[in-house]
């Protein structure tokens, strides 16, 4: 275990400094309506979107715990990820909506809380469990009035993963610059591998805005990619035609099954060495058997301009409440639980242990890519979310349907890019 204390106080200061007030720039606002009561008969259901079997295995250790610790009880209710996603929404607008749901801070919340969807929990922050978290953590959490709607948990890292064996097999080592990385396509197609896996079919289409994100934060800068989003430039302005330009680089070298699978079965193909590598955040992990992670290992995604500060994806996870929960005093008691040390230990422990605990007292699992994961987040100039984590659950759609067709029809590129951007409008408009 490893606790590497100043390092990680560092990076979630410097991520409010350089990064967190523009990745968090949609503040979150929250309200009370709708409520039933300060207090309700029955457990606090928990609304988790991680289904994985050793996330899901996790959370039941987490919920176990709580329920052995104190007075409060909590009932688990797992989703499948993709089911969640769409349905959370319908979640948070119902009559008897689940107390208490997995999810994003930041402007990804935005959409909801203002709805007043979403409780306000402030009196938790004011407590000794949460006095030690960061400054940049408190602005993730913190809406424009400044009241606090979330509680975060963990975050974690995307990156270029592959096999060890894999590239010692095949002779090849880590790029770093986008001309390094095209040789190792280059030679890997040359031995009958698919160089890139993806992963962006069977409900996970998001996946796609991976690249998407990486591309445009490396060759326009991560407050261009942030602006973006925000609708602060246009999706068909030549900044962003250059990102697709770019990416048809390396369309060759994509797995032709990459929109067929979701993301799941793309990590199998990557185990089985069917591809070589994948850009993916540590929670494919959770889907990876554990005795195989020791063989895993990943680089950061290669460097296009050199004179563009190298930002990196590190998107935090937590919980927030339904305003109109019944159980308003027991959901505060566990999200108070949720924040603490040994909360955020026990599902790490249980997890594939590939995410990095946001409290400063946890510890995290230690393992050299662990270490190396948080080294990369900890040295990053900027830190973003990613593409609905900066900008709204609403627009990840038009995401999901330009780079889609983008990856089948490249050649279609400007009339891509025109929709999207005129599907966009429609969203900030709102």
């Amino acid at each position: 275990m490893n606790t590497s204390q100043p390092s990680r106080r560092r990076f979630l200061a410097g991520a409010g400094a350089v990064g967190a007030a523009a990745m968090m720039s949609s503040c979150v606002t929250s309200g009370s309506s709708g409520a039933k009561s300060q207090s309700g008969k029955g457990p606090v259901t928990l609304q988790s979107n991680l289904s994985s079997p050793q996330a899901k295995a996790a959370m039941q250790d987490l919920v176990a715990a709580y329920n052995k610790q104190g007075d409060g009880k909590a009932k688990l209710n797992t989703v499948a990820s993709e089911t969640f996603r769409t349905q959370l929404p319908t979640y948070l607008t119902s009559g008897n909506p689940p107390d208490l749901l997995t999810w994003y801070p930041g402007s990804v919340a935005d959409s909801y809380a203002k709805r007043n969807l979403l409780l306000d929990v402030g009196d938790i922050w004011a407590e000794p469990e949460l006095s030690g978290y960061s400054k940049a953590l408190r602005t993730l959490c913190t809406s424009s009035s400044g009241q606090k709607v979330f509680v975060p948990a963990t975050y974690y890292w995307w990156g270029v993963f592959y096999r060890k064996s894999n590239f010692a097999k095949w002779g090849v080592q880590e790029p770093k610059t986008w001309d390094e990385f095209m040789a190792l396509c280059e030679t890997l197609k040359s031995k009958g591998v698919a160089p890139i896996g993806l992963g962006a079919g069977g409900g996970t289409a998001w996946v796609a805005s991976s690249w998407f994100d990486y591309l445009n934060i490396r060759i326009n800068g991560a407050q261009y990619h942030r602006d973006l989003l925000a609708g602060k430039h246009r999706f068909d302005d030549p900044e962003v035609r250059k990102v697709f330009d770019k990416w048809a680089e390396a369309l060759p070298y994509f797995d032709p099954n990459g929109t067929a699978l979701a993301f799941q079965d793309a990590t199998t193909a990557l185990l089985q060495g069917r591809t070589g590598m994948m850009l993916i955040g540590t929670f494919f992990a959770d889907s990876a058997p554990k005795g195989e992670l020791d063989d895993i290992d990943f680089f950061r995604f290669p460097v296009i301009d050199a004179k563009i500060p190298m930002a990196e994806e590190g998107p935090t996870d937590g919980y927030f409440a339904s305003a109109r929960t019944g159980h308003r005093d027991e959901v505060k008691d566990f999200m108070r639980y949720l924040a603490t040390a040994p909360a955020q230990e026990t599902y790490i422990k249980g997890s594939s242990g590939t995410a990095l605990p946001t409290n400063p007292k946890a510890k995290d699992s230690g393992t050299p890519l662990v270490k190396k994961g948080r080294a990369l987040i900890e040295s990053a100039a900027e830190v973003t979310q990613f593409f609905n984590r900066d900008s709204s659950d609403a627009l990840q759609p038009t995401a999901d349907t330009a780079l889609t067709k983008f990856l089948a029809k490249p050649k279609e590129i400007d009339s891509i890019l025109t929709t999207w951007q005129r599907d966009a409008q429609k969203i900030w408009s709102q």
